[in-house]
């Protein structure tokens, strides 16, 4: 905030639900996030298999850039523009290429994917592979199956500041918002303000719901960007850390039109959201046979275990989100609500294959999926409720990959609600 005092806080009941903001707070923080970190790092969580060349289906793609003639071509060599300058250019006008030639270069190199996989897990990947396509499956596998897809370690490829910002970055976002969500129509938008508010729009429970979903979301990477922004940048050694000035920027009531509260808020519903969707899937990973493949025996026990006890944490919060309380009208309304939440959230994962950074369409794609498998996992209670014991064939199913995306992106927003602790105890010093 300019010439005051920063007044991000966050307290009491949330919307929509009876749970306050100070318990998940103490919940998530002692509780769920050393689990969920430990969790994520284990080799079955740690490798997700994606597809990052698959074409924007609606507009050209903009590459990694994000600044002023460097959002489609390819950078120009930093040759090129000093050749420019021996031969008579203004210094001024090519000091200011050279800048934005060195901003989109960082750029690029900040959201480029990490690769690197050891012979040995090449070899892993390939008997997981015959481990999975021995199994039944009755949903769309899409990334999984697909000959462009590929293994990607989250470890090395952690999610923070790339430097993706600007025209490429809004329109992804603003697509998602103004084509997709039930949005209520006098929600200020942040990412253009060129586009004015409009009148005021009330929106059933279900609709709310899914806007809120989104703007959580979103809040979640932004403060992720924020916590592990790139300080600077020295002889071969980077300083990463917390941005609090670009914190403000996004969460400062006073820098966002009142809105920054709303965000954070809607961050919190979401997590309540994939947490209830987490206490309820633990019967299907409970059965004896659903195992977490990688060929080591003891690797894979350890980790189940982690897992269980993890769920019989999720079970113990007190004040869950009430799932019954959406589509709860009449039957054929209610099946139309979610076929239109399920289109809608298919459209917004399609969304993800336009952003222009690989390891900013990595994470936004694990972490829409993850969001995706909640949302099944809501949907289909009575399934899950009525697993078969000893048939693996048969009932509600879920991939390597859904498991992977559901369990990384609830560690995504368990890691932004500790982030945004650290966040109000720097803005506190700050005063």
């Amino acid at each position: 905030m300019r010439g005051g005092k920063a007044r991000v806080s966050l307290t009491g009941v949330l919307d929509d639900c009876f749970c306050d903001i100070e318990s998940i707070d103490v919940f998530n923080n002692f509780k769920i996030y050393p689990r969920i970190q430990k969790l994520t790092e284990r080799d079955y969580f740690r490798y997700y298999r994606v597809n990052l060349n698959r074409p924007c289906p609606f507009w050209p793609d903009d590459s990694h850039c994000s600044i002023k003639d460097c959002q489609v071509e390819p950078c120009p060599e930093l040759a090129y523009v000093l050749f420019c300058f021996c031969i008579g250019g203004q210094y001024s006008q090519v000091a200011n290429d050279i800048t934005d030639i060195a901003d989109c270069e960082q750029a690029q190199d900040l959201g480029a994917i990490n690769s690197t996989l050891s012979n040995y897990t090449k070899e892993a990947f390939e008997d997981w592979a015959r481990h999975d396509d021995a199994q039944d499956h009755f949903c769309e596998l899409d990334d999984e199956t697909s000959p462009d897809a590929n293994y990607v370690d989250l470890l090395l490829n952690p999610e923070r500041y790339t430097g993706y910002k600007g025209p490429s970055a809004w329109r992804v976002w603003n697509s998602i918002y103004e084509e997709n969500c039930f949005k209520p129509r006098s929600v200020y938008r942040p990412l253009n303000p060129m586009v004015p508010p409009r009148g005021k729009e009330c929106l059933c429970l279900e609709k709310r719901v899914f806007y809120r979903l989104i703007s959580g979301l979103h809040s979640s990477i932004n403060i992720h960007l924020c916590a592990e922004y790139l300080l600077d940048e020295g002889w071969g050694k980077s300083l990463w850390g917390p941005n609090v000035q670009e914190f403000r920027q996004r969460f400062d009531p006073a820098e966002t039109k009142g809105e920054g509260t709303r965000r954070l808020k809607n961050l919190y519903f979401l997590y309540l959201i994939e947490l209830r969707a987490l206490s309820k899937v633990a019967p299907y990973f409970e059965r004896a046979f659903v195992n977490l493949y990688t060929g080591d025996h003891q690797e894979d026990r350890t980790t189940k275990e982690l897992l269980l006890q993890f769920f019989n944490d999720t079970k113990a919060f007190p004040m869950h989100f009430d799932e019954k309380s959406m589509f709860a009208g009449q039957k054929m309304e209610a099946k139309t609500l979610k076929e239109e939440f399920r289109l809608h959230f298919k459209n917004i994962s399609r969304i993800m294959d336009c952003v222009g950074c690989s390891k900013c369409r990595l994470w936004g794609k694990l972490q829409t999926q993850g969001l995706g498998t909640a949302l099944k996992i809501l949907f289909s209670e009575k399934e899950i409720k009525n697993l078969p014991e000893h048939s693996p064939s048969k009932g509600f199913q879920l991939t390597r990959q859904e498991i992977v995306a559901l369990l990384n992106g609830f560690g995504r927003l368990s890691t932004s609600i500790h982030q945004l602790h650290n966040f109000r105890a720097l803005l506190k010093e700050k005063r």
